[in-house]
């Protein structure tokens, strides 16, 4: 969990990680270490830049909704009646009212958090806390005004409540828009990061955050004891010097001291840090005094963030991890969003199906349809719905291709150019057309809009037992891994995200899921 501070900032330098070896003793219970001065200075700071951009993008919002609000109620000259407050006697205009509820309301946004350093770049987190402090401030209004009688005009607030939502949420879209794009074109406006534990877990936090940089953090340390074993290969081309002789163990005032000598702004302690509990919370004491922000790594991968709650018990912080359960009301709610989705996408697109199917007709006056038996819910069977994209007698020819396989891990079968696809299939598969007739299997309750690919027998035969946990939720039209690169994630890759949607599973999520798809569809890369 981060550890909030203003901490002062600047650019993350470009070069490769560097491991230190600072000497210094063991800190003492109760005896503070020296700790220079940190040698960033505040005007440096752009996170502090980035929040007052907050602050002004949420005030031109609030203005612009009330101002509708008040136009929309009132008109400009109170000609649609009502324009004014009355309450025991007192008059007052709504303009008046409308600039005492725009301050508060901005200034509440500040109180609630929903301006947080630890928001930034977090677009899900960022939209609910906004929307949240949103709705209790409104619904303040309401309590208020019945509590005291005041005869607030209802219209006014039907109003600008869904549009300041919307603008807010707007604002601070674009916002991040422009942060990310900083960050992915020339890796600006990050924290220059030190990672601290474990040899492996070190490393595998340092590439994490090299190939994620919209988390805004740029890894320029790693200090960790040199392990026995060798570095794995998939993490040898991070550019990391180790210098710590084998088994010596990471010091909190070595951690300080390299952290001040390298102007790190964030602190990494991952899961497997050799830190005990006491060395964990002295750091925390003098990271919060020298501003540099702690960010604690539990572990816990592949799991929602609204999975995982803080408890205190026993005078103990405790991390609780719900147990995912679909229930009979969330399987209603899925089931009413298939059905309603499937007749709405096969009346919209039914112009398109028709067309499709006239252009395999005329290529080789072979079937139009191609159906094939997947593996459902609980390993149950059905006949899956497909424009046919490949020659007639391509299940014939695939065993003479196998060879050819592209795929890792040996059970499922791509290649980039298979020879068995026609002309007509190879648009079909670039755009994904092949795929609407599965709104049928959808309508029929065999598939879902979202979930994992429905996997063939043969697949199944070769999963491994924790990967039979795919079949948990109906499979999908769509899912996390089409909208995660396609045919361009390996296996493994494409299981992790399936698990992690059956373990995850939300309406916001398969709703966030349908609409990247439509990015997915028309992106140059990952459909063959």
């Amino acid at each position: 969990m981060p550890a909030e501070s203003d901490g002062t900032q600047a650019q993350p330098s470009t070069g490769p990680v560097r491991i230190l070896d600072p000497s210094g003793p063991e800190v003492i219970p109760g005896e503070t270490p020296s700790v220079p001065e940190s040698p960033i200075k505040p005007r440096d700071d752009w996170r502090s830049a980035y929040v007052w951009s907050m602050r002004l993008v949420d005030a031109v919002a609030i203005i612009a909704t009330l101002l509708l609000a008040q136009l929309g109620r009132f008109g400009a000259d109170g000609s649609r009646g009502g324009g004014d407050l009355e309450w025991h006697g007192m008059t007052v205009s709504y303009w008046f009212v409308g600039l005492v509820l725009g301050i508060t309301w901005w200034a509440w946004l500040d109180l609630r958090g929903a301006r947080a350093i630890r928001l930034i770049g977090y677009g899900v987190e960022e939209s609910r806390e906004v929307s949240t402090a949103t709705l209790i401030f409104y619904s303040a209004i309401a309590i208020i005004s019945f509590a005291l009688s005041l005869p607030f005009a209802r219209g006014y607030v039907m109003i600008a409540l869904p549009l300041g939502l919307v603008f807010l949420v707007l604002g601070r879209w674009g916002l991040r828009t422009s942060l990310l794009f900083r960050r992915r074109r020339n890796r600006s406006a990050m924290s220059r990061t030190m990672v601290v534990g474990r040899q492996r877990g070190t490393l595998e936090t340092v590439q994490s955050l090299q190939d994620h940089v919209e988390a805004g953090l740029a890894p320029v340390v790693a200090y960790y004891p040199k392990g026995k074993q060798p570095i794995p290969a998939k993490l040898k081309d991070i550019e990391i010097r180790n210098t710590l002789p084998v088994g010596e163990r990471p010091t909190v005032a070595g951690i300080l001291e390299a952290a001040h000598r390298n102007r790190v702004q964030a602190l990494v302690l991952t899961n497997n840090s050799p830190l005990s509990s006491a060395e964990i919370r002295h750091l925390s004491w003098y990271l919060a005094d020298a501003r540099i922000r702690l960010i604690m790594n539990t572990g816990l991968t592949d799991i929602a963030g609204p999975r995982i709650h803080t408890q205190h018990l026993a005078g103990l912080p405790f991390i609780h991890v719900s147990t995912p359960h679909l229930s009979r009301s969330r399987r209603i709610i899925k089931r009413g969003m298939d059905i309603l989705g499937s007749m709405f996408a096969l009346l919209v697109l039914s112009p398109v199906m028709i067309a499709v199917a006239a252009m395999i007709k005329a290529h080789d006056r072979g079937p139009v349809f191609f159906g094939q038996e997947r593996v459902g819910l609980d390993g149950s069977r059905f006949k899956m719905l497909k424009f046919r994209s490949m020659y007639t007698d391509a299940e014939e020819r695939k065993a003479a291709l196998l060879a050819a396989n592209e795929s890792q891990g040996d059970v499922l079968f791509k290649m980039k150019d298979d020879p068995r696809v026609t002309k007509p299939g190879k648009v079909l598969r670039r755009y994904s057309l092949d795929e609407l007739p599965q709104f049928v299997n959808v309508l029929k309750g065999e598939m879902s809009l979202v979930g994992p690919r429905p996997p063939l027998e043969s697949e199944v035969d070769k999963y491994e037992d924790y990967v039979h946990r795919r079949l948990r939720v109906k499979p999908g039209i769509t899912g996390l891994w089409q909208v995660s690169g396609r045919s361009d994630l390996d296996w493994d890759q494409s299981v992790r995200l399936d698990l992690y949607y059956v373990e995850n599973w939300s309406v916001l999520e398969d709703t966030l899921i349908l609409l990247r798809t439509v990015k997915a569809v028309f992106a140059p890369s990952g459909a063959y």
